[in-house]
């Protein structure tokens, strides 16, 4: 019998077998302010409602029309335009596979903007595209020259657009992202604006697709406050969405997680308060960032904020040392030098936010 890691070796691509596993940091005991997590839950009576209304579903039936109810809900909130249709994912990371799988061709590429989410280019790399990023500018802005450049060379089929972006959390100059959407328009690919954190940016491409029959916008519910229920969707001209649709698994978007994301939408007055509140609370971050000497807070137009510290790793283990638990991503791109993401929190998780910083710079 050959040893398993011989077998392991023969069989296990190598490029699988030379990737580390997508790592969550474990935060037990910890304030977790590390995922861009909508801290607050439900409140009781609507705990309560929820929980009825979960006990009631046939667990020993396939998912069924309840889906298309919950596409119908989807338009509707996203004021999505004629002539549009949308599918379901298992979060936006299967769409974003999904959508590796539809256009996989010999020698294809997808281009995003770097840094930018880890995704789009572990996506390409497991269905067997090519990928290409393209370096920001040092405040991490689009570098529209570059972009254009490579979009000429590469001739992608895909351009992902993250809209604010993560995990630098600004939103780009519209200007820009258009100046890239039409450049892929006369190369015959397609751009997908990722609008992961839609609840707190000042702006959205939704109501661009009914002119813009080559641009998807990617959404999800995990940042709107259902981050457990894992349920994005995917926005396009309906030809297109038609297309894509077709790769997708079937029942890929469980019973559940359909009936919890119905919910949410029936009572969305209690996650637009959320939202609110935490828009509110960004910006008392940031305000009171900018007083710490040594610190750089960035723009941002998401749950997070990305910030600049003389030390990162120091401050990091500070943090955590003192139960508070952020992202070290300095290791993730040259431009992120020394950076943490803070997920913005409830206002007493930002105080002791705020106060492990202070106490580990």
């Amino acid at each position: 019998m050959t040893p398993l890691a011989d077998r392991l070796h023969a069989t296990i691509r190598q490029d699988v077998q030379s990737m580390h596993a997508y790592a969550v940091q474990p935060s037990a005991g910890l304030i977790k302010l590390d995922a861009m997590e909508n801290p607050f839950t439900l409140p009781p009576d609507l705990q309560r409602a929820l929980g009825e209304r979960l006990a009631a579903v046939e667990l020993n039936r396939y998912p069924g029309t309840r889906q298309d109810d919950l596409k119908g809900a989807l338009a509707a909130y996203a004021e999505l335009p004629a002539g549009c249709a949308l599918m379901l994912g298992n979060g936006s990371d299967e769409l974003i596979d999904l959508l590796s799988v539809a256009c996989w061709r010999p020698g294809a590429t997808i281009l995003a903007p770097l840094p930018g989410f880890v995704m789009y280019q572990l996506s390409a790399q497991l269905r067997g595209l090519n990928f290409v990023g393209v370096q920001l500018t040092a405040d991490f802005a689009l570098d529209v020259p570059a972009m254009l450049a490579a979009v000429a060379e590469h001739r992608p089929a895909l351009t992902y657009l993250a809209y604010p972006n993560n995990p630098t959390a600004n939103l780009w100059d519209e200007a820009d992202v258009q100046a890239v959407v039409e450049a892929v328009r006369e190369q015959n690919g397609f751009v997908v604006i990722d609008e992961a954190y839609q609840p707190f940016a000042s702006r959205t491409w939704m109501p661009k697709l009914a002119d813009q029959p080559h641009v998807m916008v990617l959404r999800t519910l995990s940042k709107f406050g259902l981050a457990g229920v894992r349920l994005g969707y995917l926005c396009g001209a309906a030809p297109l969405i038609a297309e894509v649709d077709k790769v997708r698994p079937p029942y890929n978007v469980g019973s559940l997680n359909v009936e919890a994301a119905l919910f949410a939408l029936e009572n969305g007055y209690e996650y637009a308060r959320q939202a609110a509140v935490l828009r509110e609370q960004r910006e008392r971050l940031q305000a009171e960032l900018a007083t710490l000497p040594g610190v750089h807070a960035f723009p941002s137009e998401a749950n997070m904020i990305l910030v600049r510290v003389p030390e990162s790793q120091r401050a990091f283990d500070g943090m955590k040392a003192r139960g508070v638990l952020v992202k070290h991503i300095a290791g993730l791109h040259p431009l992120l030098a020394n950076c943490l993401r803070l997920t913005v929190g409830t206002p007493e998780q930002n105080d002791r936010m705020m106060q492990a910083l202070k106490e580990s710079l």
